[in-house]
């Protein structure tokens, strides 16, 4: 985690915050839940045997408050750390089972998904009734085949751009819940082969 804005710094008596804060109407995360989180995700980080996972980072949330930290630089922050974490987690993996075991899992995981991708466009999640709103289909029909490009062909996409893929909502939309543990799970194969 770097001290530029994982933690709170201190300015002899006074404490500075990490991210900017929002004003006006403007709402941001409340600033202890994320310095909580934060202080408890450096220690796991600096604890060789920490409990909390990469994965507890990426679905870490926050209440949304007036004067709270700026989300775009906290969820920026959450992607490093998360990023540390799953590096972490590899390297135990390899050291323990062996790259090749490693390399075995990442490569299957990427084919569950693939496998799940050849549906036909527009169908390739559950679909929300007509009076219940979910991911609107063509955005992320469009993602889809960006990963679909990554895992197959090799095409750049980032842990990154996938974390910060926003979908408009429509009426008979893709159920948001299958379609975030997807993006899940190419986020945790493209760390585990980086």
């Amino acid at each position: 985690m770097t001290s530029d804005n994982a933690s709170i710094r201190e300015s002899g008596a006074r404490t500075t915050p990490a991210f900017s804060v929002t004003s006006g109407r403007d709402k941001g995360y409340h600033r202890a839940a994320v310095d909580t989180f934060l202080a408890a995700a450096r220690a796991a980080f600096e604890n060789s045997d920490g409990e909390l996972t990469a994965a507890d980072v990426r679905v870490a949330s926050f209440p949304l408050v007036k004067e709270g930290y700026d989300v775009t630089e906290v969820d920026a922050a959450l992607g490093r750390v998360e990023d540390a974490l799953a590096a972490r987690e590899r390297d135990r993996a390899v050291r323990s089972r062996g790259a090749g075991v490693w390399v075995d899992q990442a490569r299957g995981d990427a084919q569950v998904i693939l496998d799940h991708l050849a549906r036909p466009a527009r169908h390739r999640f559950a679909r929300t009734n007509v009076l219940t709103f979910g991911y609107r289909v063509d955005e992320v029909d469009h993602v889809a085949g960006r990963i679909v490009r990554y895992l197959r062909d090799g095409e750049a996409l980032t842990a990154e751009q996938l974390r910060s893929a926003a979908f408009r909502m429509q009426r008979g939309g893709y159920r948001e819940e299958q379609v975030d543990a997807l993006l899940d799970a190419t986020v945790d194969v493209i760390l585990a082969v980086r």
